[in-house]
This record gives structure tokens, sequence and C-alpha cells, in this order.
């Protein structure tokens, strides 16, 4: 497919989600124009218009759903039946875990760490020669360009992978997946120096070599932005995370890690350590608005003054949090004293899809029935929850479209039964509450389409899903005769 310079497209209804046009604006009969890697125009199309722009750009514009060929250009640019909005922005997940899904399932979270999540990771590290002699690549590699894939096809463009335990090894592979794919992405490099698997255990000075060396060595790959990442509050000691953060401080970027996940391993480190994960990540100077931690599922009082006094941010994730048994956030508490939260949905291996729409969805409809309020969390403000504000969490100019953004952008299919009718009073709604997730035909990252048509551009599908297949059967045969692991958090 030839690339243009300039790319249109023209629906039966666009969501900016944006704070200039108005995050509530639902336009009938929308257009979007990119020019390169950012947003032109974006507003509500006439014929007037469609013709300016097929006049002023000839045959350097793409125009997306007209018919493919040979033959001369339109003289009106086809409408197509659904709605385009911001690409999805996930700010967290990992991308080594599509290969485990339905491993461990039913298991809280250190057992399936343990069982599933480590095994796995060791088992690429230790099994890599005949693997890499098998498949002609890194395994690890096969693992990133299908997590790519998964996000593209449920219309993520922009990610922050947690790039945790074993992973942090295979920095270089990831960056290249990214860049590959056309997506965006901040690399949360792993780190942890206790209450883990031995074999990976760090020392700050360790880690902070790791860091130097993955800035320098990709730190100006295209959309990629490197960062620390400690694996969890349990398994860095508080000198190793004063050196992560320190480094962090230097370097201006954000840090991120897990936080709180569990009940069981939470209560532990309390009677451990006499502190909660909160109280001792506070302790040491770790909390700012610069700190994004994942989950923070079991929290106190105290806890939600310290994250709130702090400005630290919040990544809930709804369907690994059910999965796992880990419960939820007090997500309305949080919201309710300005504690910034997003949605997000982690890895496939314990949410088993990357579906940002169900995340935003189970997010919803879990505290409507736990505090017995159907008015809390409506479809808007969970939309939200997974474009414009975890942009803003992650510093991207994405998640919204007008002029200037980063032309991210993803078009539903909206003549689906399921979401059949669909008018624009009812257009967010029947987004987050009608949608399967899985509608999207067209994805626009960056300018570059990645997904035409729901086929995909930048990535071999076939090629890519055959790989992973054959290599999580190898894994399921290695994982009958191995050595059980067990040396995470609270089963230290």
């Amino acid at each position: 497919m030839t690339d243009k310079k300039y790319k249109l497209i023209r629906s039966k209804f666009l969501l900016p989600l944006s704070d200039k046009l108005g995050r509530s604006v639902r336009i009938s009969d929308g257009y979007v124009l990119t020019c390169g890697p950012l947003v032109k125009e974006v507003g509500r199309y006439d014929a007037e218009i469609g013709r300016r722009i097929l006049r002023q750009h000839g045959d350097e514009l793409m125009i997306l759903g007209a018919p493919k060929g040979g033959g001369s250009r339109p003289s009106e640019v086809p409408r197509l039946e659904g709605v385009v909005m911001p690409g999805f922005v996930k700010a967290h997940g990992h991308d080594h875990e599509s290969p485990i899904i339905g491993v461990a399932k039913d298991e809280p979270l250190t057992d399936w760490l343990d069982h599933a999540v480590n095994l796995f990771t060791g088992f690429l590290n230790e099994q890599r020669s005949s693997l890499e002699s098998r498949f002609g690549k890194s395994p690890n590699t096969i693992t990133y360009l299908k997590a790519r894939l998964d996000d593209i096809y449920y219309g993520i463009t922009s990610s922050m992978v947690h790039h945790c335990n074993h992973n942090k090894y295979r920095v270089k592979e990831i960056v290249e997946a990214n860049v590959v794919a056309g997506t965006k992405m901040i690399v949360a490099v792993g780190a942890q120096d206790r209450n883990y698997d031995q074999r990976i255990l760090d020392t700050p000075e360790i880690s902070l070599a790791r860091m130097d060396d993955c800035l320098e060595r990709f730190g100006s790959a295209e959309r990629t932005w490197i960062i620390p990442g400690p694996d969890q509050d349990f398994s860095n000691g508080p000198e190793h995370l004063k050196a992560l953060k320190n480094w962090s401080k230097k370097h201006d970027t954000l840090i991120h890690m897990h936080s709180s996940e569990e009940p069981n391993t939470t209560r532990w480190f309390r009677e451990t350590y006499g502190q909660t994960p909160v109280e001792y990540m506070h302790s040491i100077g770790f909390l700012d608005e610069n700190t994004i931690l994942a989950h923070q599922v079991n929290c106190t009082d105290h806890d939600l003054e310290l994250l709130k006094e702090t400005g630290t941010k919040i990544v809930h994730n709804p369907l690994a949090n059910t999965i796992i048994g880990s419960g939820m956030p007090p997500i309305i508490r949080m919201m309710e004293m300005g504690i910034p939260v997003v949605i997000s949905t982690d890895g496939s291996g314990s949410a088993d899809h990357q579906n940002m729409i169900l995340a935003a969805k189970l997010a919803s409809q879990y505290q409507k029935a736990l505090h017995q309020n159907a008015a809390l969390l409506p479809a808007q403000k969970v939309l939200e929850m997974v474009t414009v504000d975890p942009a803003r969490f992650l510093r991207l100019n994405t998640g919204c479209l007008e002029e200037g953004r980063d032309a991210d952008l993803i078009f539903l299919d909206l003549t689906v039964p399921n979401l059949t009718p669909t008018r624009e009073d009812n257009l967010v709604e029947n987004v987050v509450w009608a949608s399967n997730g899985n509608e999207v035909r067209y994805v626009i990252a960056n300018g570059r389409i990645l997904m035409d048509d729901r086929k995909f551009t930048t990535l071999k599908e076939d090629a890519v899903k055959q790989e992973v297949q054959e290599l999580s059967e190898l894994f399921v045969d290695y994982r009958r005769t191995a050595k059980e692991i067990k040396g995470t958090g609270a089963h230290k």
C-alpha cells in the first residue's frame, strides 16, 4: 500500500473527545484530515469542504474507504457508516503475556506470577538457543509482535508497557516491535532486588547501569520513550527505589510500578515491614505527580490521603483485578478526592485480551453495582479514561482529535447488529455498552495506516499468529516437567 502525506476519513459520526471542541461533542457526518504525523483538520463535513480538500491535495491525498484500484479520483468523499474517534491509550500492560493465556488460572496474583509469568519468561531465557534456532529470531520478539497485533486489533495506538522480570533484558526486541508496528510506546524497564525470583535480582548499581544503557541505545527510537519501571513495591528495597526515582528526576521522566495489587501480599507487606506499601513509598520520597502506580487495589484511608497529597496517578485494571481475585480499588472515592485515575487492561495473561472498551465497561458496571448507584462512571467519562485522560498521564500528544495533535485515530463499524441502531444521541453509550470492542476497521497512528479495512498493514498477521501458537505449545510442554518456581512476594 502506497503511503501518502494526507489522509482523509469521513464518517457518519465523529467523537473528537477534545477540550478545545468540548469533550462531550458528538458530530454527525464528521471528517478528519491528517498531514504527515499530525491532525490538520477536524469538523463537520460538507460538500464544499470535500471539494476544497480534493482540490488542494490531489494525488497526495488518500481517502479511507474509497474504491481501490486505478480508477479516477472520486468527485465526492465517501461517508463510512461508523464512528471516528481517537485511538485508545493503554496506560499499563505487558507485551510478553499472550502465549500464557489460560495458564495458571483461578489462582491469586503471586501464585500466578510463579506458575505462569516467571516460569514463561524463564523458559524464554533458558531455552533461548534452541528457540532462536527453531524460529530464526528471539522468542521474545514473537511475543512482542503478537502484543502489537493485539493492540492494533482493539484500536490501541499508544501504550505504556511495564517490561518486567526477565523482559528487562530484552528491551531491544520490544523497541524493534514497536517501531515495526508503527505504534507509540513508553517502555518502563523493570527492576527488583528482593522477594522475587533469585535469577533476576538486581542491585541499585545494576539497575542504574541498565537504565543508562537503555536510554543511550533506545532513547532516540521512533515513537519510543524509556522510563524506570520497578516491578512491585514488595520486590524493591528503599535504596533501590530511591536510586531509580533519582534517575527519573534527573532525566525528567515518569516512573511506573505495581502497587498494593493483591490482598494477601499487601497484608504480608504490612506485617513484614510495618507500613503499607503506600506509606513505604511515601517515606522514601517515591510518590509525586510523575509516579504512576498500577492497580492500588488495597488501600487504607491514610494511603488515599498520601496519594492525594503527592499527586500520584493510578491506573485501574478491572479485567485482571477480577480474574485474579485481587478485588477492586476504591476508584470512586479516589476520584472524589481528586486522585487521578485512568483505566487499562493489564497484560493478556491475566486480562486474556486487550479490549479497552470492555475494560471501560467493566470498570463502570462494577462500581454502579457495588455502590447501587447507576449514575456513577457514565459512558462519556469512562471513554475519556481510555483516551484523553491517559494521554495526559503519559505526556503524549494524543488521546483526542484536534489540530496539531498526533494523528492517532480509529474507525468503528456501526453496521453490525449489536450497534444497530446508533444515533447521535446514543452514540457514546453504544460505543461503551453495546460494542464488543472488536468492531475496529481502520487504525491510523502517527498518520500511518496500521489497519486498513481490518487488514494489518505493518505486521504479517498469519505469520505472527502461527509463531505465537507454536511458542505457546512448546511452553506448555516445558511446563509439565519444569521445576516449580516459588519465590515471589509473600511466598518467599
